[in-house]
């Protein structure tokens, strides 16, 4: 009965094929259908039952388990087709243990069959899912026991061999996987992603691109990997071996029956690193989020995971105590980390203003304010001597330098943790430090960092690309942590490329040519350096950056007069006339429909406020003086355009209110041609705007810990309802907000039906990352998406991603907040019969050195309308630091009693020249420009 001539398993398929696939939930069998059901699986599962497999030499017994694995276990939904009475049957272990023996002893010979029934299209469910695709799904349901009521797979079925099923698991994964990558079903992943908070698990989308008669339930392919994503489901494997740490890392996979009793964390390791890869070609829309909200949020496991890649990474490095796999505690804890313990403090529960306060800042519904801070640590590491030890040794050939074991469990760790790491808050990160220390944070940044940078600087392999994927993205993760809140020495940053980097000229154009030639085989192997600097800038220092910025510029404005277009006074050039008084208002009726054209030169002519056109010709300094005006008068906080975060700082924000305004978005959008023409020509505006909103110009999504950068009163009384240990549904907080506009209050739901949804222990997570998507995201996008549409007008995307946001923020408004006057002085010109060996310029100096870095910055913000120097110097300001000798006609008694000069200096921004009086004194040079400074005025004080 079970030899292939019979041909038992070839019917019993083809009766069970035309079985409903909802047969078992309708329970609608007459007796008859029951009956020869029972009778059929009753032919196939004799001859497994009479053979003897438990020794190998029995070889014939295997026969009939190999026809049963290849013709009944290939069956599409074969769980479902079945009465629920007649599972036990196949879940058996006397069924199971016998397949997984078999086929993992003859797994050449049954996938080379089963590809065989595949090309011979014996199945018309195969049309698009290959048949190892349904072995894997019914292997995976029927090793399970679900609750019939609601298909929920609650524990493995009893008595099953747990050790060859994931080795049986592992197998048929590896084999699905490789058909989906010849079938071209597997494409790289965007590094720049957002992630859903919200999925569901259902899926009313058949995958398999076939329809069937499910009815209603449409069930899908990927429904079968319920188990797999199901906690309990990982804590029993991981509980198959009593000490994670005992073996080999790159041990090798089961060849024969004696090694199929052991299992360890590498097994686990590739089993789920095969299932998130399968998922993510399965299910485009969540991908494998299931799977990555299991794996993340299981104690442990990621620590686990890292004490493993510590062993392989750091050798003789790593004196970390076992922990204990199912609890994930650890024994031990670097003390000298740097940064202080400190205890949460926690709001008490029965404050009912403190209750009242969080219900008003979150969702607008109260009157109470709530005062105090958020308690951030600042982590204070030391200085490594050599940037050597941030330069992981293993990974400097990139993913083709490490073993095929330690890739696995790399991949599995970075999209594990890259998936925590977005919900994880600072309080955890910094202050708890869950589940890793910042040393231990710092080792896995610069793993990653070696990682990335060697690979992106070689070719890799496409079988590389799904390890790539989740180590980009890990790392970018932990690079927008440090960059808000630092945790990284600088060095760990730039140590993989701090002797082999390209010079600026050469990386510049090479990152243009790539930006500009599209990739049409998304197959290739990755571009190289190249990618380094689209992916990972920051392993370049931030000065390079901006010389490489510049760079852009330079081959932009080049291209340009090849093509015909000329700078400054020409043919070409914008004319334009300001009204002193409406100098928004006039700037964009003129200028906002130009677009790319306000590249070119702009000629300005002022009208003063009683009419009267202003003399002067405009030959660079006028349009700069338009420029930092504009940017003054738009920027500031009762034009409504822009207003302040909460924050000490007080960085600019969009206004949510200007959707209102006449010409709001327009005139945001307006604003961003305003800032992209400042860079462009290099023209420094003394503003800086939020973390948050440069996120969005930078093409990124913004988490929950970045809303402490807009509001931390919010964010706070968010950590409050997180760490709330009582029952939250006690807050009476639903899923809406509440926001203020123009005097009208409006409810906004954050989910549809959000006003009906109470926010209960269960979601209240669900609910705190949606106020902060609200907050950081949905709320901005509109005038961010239009700031973004003028900026790009003038400023490539490519040439933004360079910057983080803070470093945007320097690109925009200059260095640091001193002056050196060395510099200065040394791209300093002198005009009007000053020279540099005059007395009134060797006094200047003098006083300009003994100022305090305060008032050098007020003085240079007096003439050149900012107070910051710019990047790489004064040699790059535009037009050139001047000094102008201004001659003052002085009594000839006054002379001779010692008086000195009593006019002010005074200052032409548009030009950046400071016009100073020939003093004859320290004290008066000194007090004279101080007062002037501190005026606030320029023009009128001569």
């Amino acid at each position: 009965m079970g030899s292939k001539n019979s041909g038992l398993y070839h019917n019993v398929r083809r009766y069970i094929e035309k079985l409903d696939a909802s047969f078992s939930l309708q329970m609608k069998a007459t007796d008859a259908q029951f009956l020869i059901t029972a009778s059929a699986l009753t032919l196939a599962l004799r001859p497994i039952h009479a053979a003897n497999l438990n020794e190998l030499s029995q070889l014939e017994g295997h026969y009939a388990t190999e026809q049963y694995c290849v013709f009944l276990l290939t069956i599409p939904w074969l769980a479902q087709r079945l009465p629920v009475a007649l599972l036990p049957a196949l879940q058996h272990k006397a069924v199971l243990s016998p397949c997984f023996r078999t086929l993992l002893i003859l797994k050449d010979k049954i996938l080379k069959e089963i590809l065989e029934v595949d090309k011979g299209k014996v199945v018309s469910y195969s049309k698009t899912m290959p048949q190892v695709a349904w072995l894997l799904a019914n292997v995976l349901s029927l090793a399970t026991v679900s609750d019939y009521s609601s298909w929920i797979p609650r524990k493995f079925t009893e008595g099953l061999d747990y050790i060859s099923y994931v080795h049986v698991t592992i197998i048929l994964s590896e084999n699905l996987l490789t058909w989906f990558e010849n079938a071209g079903w597997i494409k790289n992943e965007n590094q720049e992603f957002q992630t859903n908070f919200e999925t569901s698990a259902e899926s009313d989308t058949l995958l398999c691109g076939t329809q069937t008669n499910c009815g209603f339930l449409k069930m899908s392919y990927i429904d079968s990997f319920r188990p797999v994503y199901q906690q309990w489901h990982l804590m029993k494997l991981s509980a198959l071996e009593k000490d994670a740490f005992d073996y080999d890392i790159d041990n090798q996979m089961p060849k024969n029956m004696e090694s199929f009793g052991k299992c360890d964390l590498l097994d686990v390791a590739y089993y789920y690193s095969y299932i998130l890869r399968i998922f993510s070609a399965l299910n485009p829309v969540v991908g494998s989020l299931p799977v990555l909200n299991m794996l993340a949020f299981t104690p442990g496991f990621l620590v686990n995971l890292l004490r493993a890649l510590e062993r392989s990474m750091f050798p003789g490095k790593s004196d970390v105590a076992k922990d204990n796999f199912l609890s994930g505690n650890r024994t031990s804890r670097n003390k000298d980390d740097g940064v202080s313990e400190r205890k949460q403090k926690r709001v008490t529960k029965d404050g009912a203003n403190k209750l009242a306060a969080v219900l008003y800042k979150i969702t607008g519904k109260g009157n109470v304010g709530y005062t105090g801070a958020v308690d951030q640590p600042t982590p204070n590491w030391v200085e490594e001597d050599s940037s050597d030890v941030w330069d992981i040794e293993p990974l400097r050939q990139g993913p083709e330098g490490i073993s095929k074991d330690t890739s696995c469990l790399l991949h599995l760790f970075c999209a594990s943790y890259s998936h925590l790491l977005l919900v994880l808050d600072d309080i955890e990160f910094y202050e708890k430090q869950v589940p890793f220390t910042l040393e231990e944070q710092r080792r896995i940044a610069s793993m990653l960092n070696t990682l990335v940078y060697n690979a992106l600087s070689h070719s890799i392999r496409q079988q590389s690309r799904p390890l790539m994927d989740a180590a980009i993205r890990c790392l970018h993760l932990l690079y927008e942590r440090d960059c808000r809140h630092q945790f990284c020495p600088p060095a760990l940053w730039l140590s993989p490329a701090r002797e082999n980097r390209p010079p600026i000229a050469v990386a510049a154009r090479t990152h243009e040519v790539l930006y500009a030639t599209p990739r049409l085989d998304e197959t290739l192997t990755f571009p190289s350096m190249g990618s380094v600097i689209t992916t990972t800038p920051y392993v370049f220092p931030f000065e390079e950056r901006v010389q490489m910025f510049r760079e852009f510029i330079n081959m932009d404005k080049a291209s340009r007069r090849k093509a015909g277009e000329m700078l400054g006074p020409g043919s070409r050039a914008v004319e334009i006339v300001i009204r002193r008084g409406h100098i928004v208002e006039d700037g964009f009726q003129q200028l906002n429909s130009l677009g790319s054209r306000l590249k070119s030169g702009i000629h300005v002519s002022f009208v003063s406020e009683s009419g009267l056109p202003e003399a002067g010709l405009d030959y660079g300094g006028l349009s700069k003086e338009f420029l930092t005006d504009i940017a003054k008068a738009a920027f500031a906080p009762e034009y409504g355009l822009f207003s302040q975060t909460s924050t000490s700082d007080r960085l600019l924000i969009p206004n949510t209110a200007a959707r209102f305004l006449e010409h709001g978005l327009q005139m945001i959008e307006f604003l961003g041609r305003v800032v992209g023409k400042a860079l462009y020509e290099g023209i420094l505006l003394d503003y800086s705007f939020s973390h948050v909103f440069v996120q969005k110009l930078l093409g990124r999504y913004s988490f929950l810990d970045e809303l402490s950068t807009l509001d931390p009163e919010v964010y706070r009384n968010l950590m409050y309802v997180k760490h709330y240990d009582g029952d939250v549904e006690g807050l009476c907080l639903d899923f809406t907000v509440t926001e203020e506009s123009l005097g009208q209050r409006h409810i906004i739901e954050l989910k549809p039906g959000g006003k009906d949804v109470y926010v209960t222990n269960e979601n209240k997570l669900q609910y705190i990352h949606a106020i902060a998507d609200y907050k950081l995201n949905r709320q901005i996008l509109p005038f961010s998406n239009a700031f973004y549409r003028g900026l790009t007008d003038l400023i490539a995307p490519s040439w933004l991603k360079l910057f983080n946001a803070s470093e945007f923020n320097q690109l925009l408004s200059g260095g640091k907040h001193d002056i050196d006057v060395h510099d200065l002085r040394n791209n300093t010109r002198y005009t009007g019969g000053y020279t540099e060996g005059s007395r009134t310029i060797k006094i200047f100096w003098e006083v300009i050195s003994e100022f305090e870095p305060k008032e050098r910055c007020m003085l240079v913000k007096f003439v050149t309308s900012c107070s910051r120097a710019p990047l790489l110097g004064f040699k790059y300001l535009q037009p050139t630091f001047t000094i102008h000798k201004v001659a003052c006609d002085m009594p000839l008694w006054a002379t001779f009693g010692g008086q000195d000069v009593e006019r002010l200096p005074s200052a032409s921004t548009c030009y950046n020249t400071l016009k100073l009086p020939t003093y004859k004194r320290a004290s008066t040079l000194r007090a004279k420009l101080l007062y002037a400074i501190n005026s606030n005025a320029g023009f009128e004080l001569s």
